[in-house]
């Protein structure tokens, strides 16, 4: 799935260059945005106690992107685990990466403990 983004001053450091740490933000939007395409809503699975927490991050900054650039986020779904999903995105410009992303989601429940990702979404990120 690809996502689009536009670099704003408050993005950017004072050489007009994305400060590092926003890129996480981006990739955290791109997911919420890939759940929301499969027709996953991340609030109301959290209502009932269904939520997703970042595990770990490998992430490989490549070239900047600078204020104004248009980018490309791409996402998609590497690895499906009982309680565990890994995501591979990037983020480019026309066709540049500029960064280059992992990130291993965890299902909890209300007491944040580990939890089984229900069936009907492991079906619905698999369409």
């Amino acid at each position: 799935m690809k996502m689009i983004k536009k670099v704003y001053y408050h993005d950017t450091d004072c050489g007009g260059v994305v400060y590092y740490a926003n890129y996480l933000k981006y990739l955290e939007e791109a997911r919420t945005e890939y759940f929301c395409d499969k027709g996953i809503d991340l609030k109301k699975l959290s209502q009932i106690g269904v939520m997703f927490v970042v595990r770990r991050v490998e992430i490989d900054y490549k070239s900047p992107a600078k204020y104004a650039d248009t980018l490309d986020i791409f996402t998609q779904i590497t690895r499906k685990k009982n309680v565990s999903l890994e995501f591979f995105q990037e983020v480019k410009r026309e066709d540049k990466v500029l960064v280059s992303a992992k990130t291993i989601l965890v299902s909890v429940n209300k007491e944040l403990r580990p939890a089984s990702i229900p069936q009907d979404i492991i079906e619905s990120l698999s369409k």
